[in-house]
C-alpha cells in the first residue's frame, strides 16, 4: 500500500510515518518545515526517520530514508497546488493521511490568516488532488476543539459542534464539512479523527508536557491556567497511531444518504485533572513544580472528554498506555533530547 502522510515532520505525522514504514508500507512524507516552533525539532524527527541533513533539504525533491527503503520525504507546502497535483499524478497514492495543519489554539488568535491558508486552502488542495487522482481512503486530522462551548460530557460525535471558541476550531470543523461535501460529490471515502490531547516523545515544545517539564527541570515556575481547575483527555502517542492505522485500513461505507464519510473521536476516554497531570510529571522528574496560578486563557475550554465508543465498536480501539507510564517515557526522551 502506498500512503501519503502530510505533516510528516510533525509530532503525530512523524510517529505515523515510522509505524507505517516499520510495517512495510510504501510511504511518502510531506511537510513544509515551517517555524511555528523551533524547526530543529522537526529536523531531528526527520533524522530519526532516516531523512538526513534535513536542514539543507531543497523544495520539491524526494529524499529516500536511510532507515527504511520504502520511505521518501519531500519538503513542500500544501498551498502549492501545482506541485501537489504533480505529486499525486506521478505517485498514484492508494491512501492519504492528512495531518498537516497550522496548529495551536492561542496562536490562531494572533495569526488568523496562517490558519486559513494552511487549514482551509491546504485542505482544499488535498481534496482536489484526491478528486483528480482518486484514492481508496482519505484520513484527516480534526480536533476535539470542534466541541467548543458544548458542555455535555463525554463528547460524542453526535454532539453539537457549531459553537467554536477559536479560529483553529472553526477551521477543523470546516475540514469536516469540506470532506463530507467531497465524499458526496466525488465519492471520496473520508474519515476525520477528532484528536484529544496527545502527548509523548518528540512532542511539540509549545504543549503543556514540554512546557511543564522544561520549567520543572530548570527551576522555573509553570503557568497553571484556571487555577488548575481543568481536565484533559490526555492520550499517549502510540495509542493514537494505533488508532490511525486501524482506521486507515477501513474506509467508511456509504451512509443512507450515499456518503462515504465518517468522523470519530480518538482519545483516552479518561479525563485527567490538570493538577494530577502535573503530579505525574513531578514524579517522573523527581522534582516539585513551582506553580503560578492564573485565570483561564481565551480560547481554552474547561474540560475535554472523549466518548470513543464508536471507534471501539468499529475498530476495536482501546488505548493501553497509563498516564504515568506515558509521562515516564516522555520524560526519559525529553532528558535525552535536551541532554539534561
Amino acid at each position: 500500500m502506498k500512503v501519503l502522510v502530510t505533516g510528516a515532520a510533525g509530532f503525530i505525522g512523524f510517529h505515523t510515518v515510522c509505524r507505517l514504514a516499520e510495517r512495510g508500507d510504501e510511504v511518502v512524507g510531506l511537510d513544509n518545515l515551517n517555524d511555528y516552533y523551533p524547526v530543529e525539532l522537526k529536523h531531528a524527527r526527520l533524522a530519526e526517520s532516516g531523512i538526513e541533513a534535513a536542514a539543507s533539504l531543497g523544495e520539491h525533491t524526494l529524499v529516500r530514508s536511510t532507515r527504511w527503503a520504502g520511505y521518501r520525504f519531500v519538503k513542500a507546502d500544501l498551498t502549492d497546488k501545482a506541485f501537489l497535483d504533480a505529486l499525486f499524478e506521478s505517485e498514484g497514492f492508494d491512501r492519504v493521511i492528512h495531518l498537516a495543519a497550522q496548529a495551536g489554539v492561542r496562536y490562531s488568535i494572533e495569526n488568523p490568516y496562517a490558519y486559513i491558508r494552511s487549514n482551509i486552502e491546504g485542505f482544499l488542495n488535498i481534496l482536489e488532488a484526491c478528486r483528480q487522482w482518486p484514492v481508496d481512503h482519505l484520513v484527516y486530522a480534526s480536533s476535539s476543539s470542534v466541541y467548543g462551548l458544548n458542555d455535555k460530557i463525554p463528547y460524542a460525535e453526535t454532539d453539537m459542534t457549531d459553537r467554536p471558541v477559536s479560529l483553529y476550531a472553526a477551521t477543523k470543523k470546516s475540514n469536516e464539512l469540506m470532506a463530507h461535501a467531497y465524499a458526496k460529490l466525488y465519492s471520496i471515502p473520508a474519515t476525520g479523527l477528532r484528536f484529544f490531547t496527545v502527548y509523548g516523545p518528540w512532542g511539540r515544545p509549545d504543549m503543556s508536557p514540554s512546557l511543564f517539564l522544561g520549567a520543572i527541570l530548570t527551576g522555573r515556575p509553570i503557568r497553571v491556567f484556571n487555577h488548575g481547575e481543568m481536565f484533559r483527555d490526555f492520550t499517549y502517542i502510540d495509542d493514537i497511531v494505533t488508532g490511525i492505522c486501524a482506521v486507515l485500513s477501513g474506509p467508511p461505507k456509504p451512509n443512507p444518504d450515499g456518503v462515504a464519510a465518517a468522523v470519530y473521536n480518538i482519545g483516552n476516554s479518561t479525563p485527567v485533572a490538570l493538577m494530577d497531570f502535573i503530579g505525574a510529571i513531578e514524579r517522573a522528574s523527581g522534582r516539585e513544580a513551582l506553580k503560578e496560578l492564573l485565570p483561564m486563557q481565551p480560547g481554552d475550554v474547561y474540560r475535554t472528554y472523549a466518548d470513543t465508543s464508536a471507534l471501539e465498536r468499529d475498530f476495536n480501539y482501546r488505548p493501553s498506555t497509563s498516564l504515568q507510564e506515558g509521562i515516564d517515557r516522555f520524560c526519559a526522551w525529553y532528558k535525552n533530547y535536551h541532554h539534561l
